[in-house]
């Protein structure tokens, strides 16, 4: 009886102190997106409406680095673009305007914040992840569908893009 008493508030401490944990290491790789330290490249042919990328985050753990790799995905197609390759196309960003990101900084922060409405436009496929380790650090690649047409609209509706078939 007395051992039950003892356990149960253990369990719960040890508990708060994992979650306590996960929390500390969502909030550095957090900070280490906010950086967008990442690079993005052509995955392959892509189904009509979406890109399919290969994204390489960088993080000390490698499981953080994998869930930041959506985020990243969207940053990616929004404000970088990227290559040809693998049968591809180079793709532009969507963003045109260098300067943007920071015009719509407000907008931005909660749509790229953690359970952000960028989760919609962004799946992983497969299961398969690329883990290279560099020197403390993890550069984790992960294949991402991003679903750029439903991307598009949403950007084109808030005013942070213009629509493709506006004048000039």
């Amino acid at each position: 009886m007395h051992m039950k008493k003892f356990l149960l508030p253990l369990l719960v401490l040890v508990a708060c102190v994992s979650t306590s944990c996960d929390a500390v290491r969502q909030k550095k790789a957090n900070k280490d997106t906010n950086e967008y330290r990442y690079e993005i490249e052509c995955g392959g042919n892509a189904i009509q409406g979406t890109y399919l990328v290969k994204v390489w985050s960088y993080s000390r753990t490698p499981s953080i680095a994998e869930n930041q790799c959506r985020k990243n995905a969207v940053h990616g197609v929004i404000f970088k673009g990227y290559g040809g390759g693998q049968g591809c196309v180079s793709q532009r960003p969507m963003a045109n305007n260098p300067g943007v990101e920071t015009q719509f900084e407000d907008y931005f922060k909660s749509f790229f914040a953690t359970g952000g409405e960028f989760q919609k436009y962004a799946s992983i496929v497969g299961g398969t992840t690329d883990v290279v380790k560099v020197g403390k650090e993890y550069k984790v690649g992960v294949l991402v569908s991003v679903r750029k047409d439903d991307l598009r609209k949403a950007l084109e509706a808030a005013g942070v893009i213009r629509r493709l078939n506006a004048g000039f």
